[in-house]
């Protein structure tokens, strides 16, 4: 799967709702999801090879601007695969104190991505957690043709609410711009190889958007109005990359040997949070991911009770936490 594959992709699921806002970090998710994938075995690689495919995250890290950050955080006690490219630095501490994980976790990414993502795990990992997977990324750059500061003014915006005004910025300037299969796209190239691609759809974004939209090549002068952005949003992943196919490493019998040689673990989420923000001289940007392992616990083998309802009974069904009981049933005769 080519990398704009796997962020129309999983942009589908995870963004369903076409009216609201979003922004995420295909390259910090796909990023965690490649460490996952060298960790794993089996069934469990064959599924994340086939959604990432051959993805490179050195590829697109030539940017003086973007800072990167890749942590592996584990618990005291658990072996590591030394081959494990993250085996050498990884942050040992006791999992045991789910508080101070979460802690040192946010603080770590509140540090890579200058501050603009304080709290990325919203809650202690569960008590069983044996490590974490972390990608952060913080990114800023200028536009090579700025807007006229001056020249921002408030502007109509069609929300799918209603007409709004906001804070518009303008330029006139050539720009690799093409129109057609109903998107129009304009291409502001910004510094160090880093770019933004706008996408506006001639109806709506609900019309299916082609690969060819993301190859605008003709420089074409432009009088273009744009919006100032600034948006952030949180996920959690799961559902959506098992929509996607990613199904066992989310299962008991998840294979991460390569991760660690002595402890079975499976992932217990992935979370996401990503800021974008674009104004008159460029656009800032900060992401992170994380990926959460647990450890499964074997249990040895007992002989089951039996029970077999095989005569009348009484039935209920309760509210578990109160134990207001919502039916009471007297089964006589089935």
């Amino acid at each position: 799967m080519a990398a704009h594959d796997f962020a129309l992709a999983l942009h589908r699921v995870a963004v369903p709702d076409h009216t609201a806002n979003a922004c995420w970090s295909p390259f910090s998710v796909a990023s965690a999801l490649a460490l996952a994938r060298e960790a794993a075995r089996g069934e469990t690689r064959a599924e994340l090879d086939g959604m990432l495919g051959g993805f490179d995250p050195a590829a697109a890290r030539d940017v003086p601007e973007l800072a990167v950050a890749n942590t592996l955080w584990a618990d005291d006690d658990l072996t590591i695969n030394p081959d494990f490219s993250l085996a050498s630095s990884v942050r040992r501490t006791a999992f045991s104190d789910p508080a101070t994980v979460r802690k040192l976790v946010n603080t770590d990414v509140a540090e890579t991505t200058r501050g603009l993502i304080p709290e990325l795990l919203t809650d202690p990992p569960p008590p069983d957690a044996a490590a974490i997977i972390v990608n952060a990324l913080y990114l800023k750059v200028g536009w090579l043709n700025p807007f006229a500061g001056g020249e921002t003014a408030p502007k109509p915006f069609h929300a799918p609410g209603g007409d709004v005004d906001v804070p518009t910025m303008t330029v006139t300037e050539k720009f690799r711009y093409q129109h057609q299969d109903g998107w129009q796209t304009i291409v502001l190239p910004a510094d160090s190889g880093v770019e933004t691609v706008v996408l506006l759809p001639d109806t709506s974004l609900e019309q299916p958007l082609p690969p060819s939209a993301l190859d605008a090549r003709t420089l074409t002068r432009l009088e273009l109005a744009l919006p100032k952005v600034d948006v952030r949003a949180r996920f959690n992943l799961k559902n959506s990359l098992r929509r996607l196919g990613v199904e066992r490493m989310f299962q008991r019998d998840a294979d991460f040997s390569g991760l660690s040689p002595d402890e079975r673990m499976f992932v217990d989420d992935v979370v996401h949070e990503a800021v974008l923000r674009l104004d008159e001289e460029g656009l800032e940007g900060a992401a992170a991911t994380a990926i959460t392992f647990r450890t499964v616990s074997f249990e040895i083998p007992t002989d089951p009770v039996v029970v077999t309802v095989d005569r009348p009974f009484l039935l209920a069904v309760r509210h578990a936490r109160s134990g207001e009981i919502y039916f009471l049933a007297q089964i006589a005769s089935p």
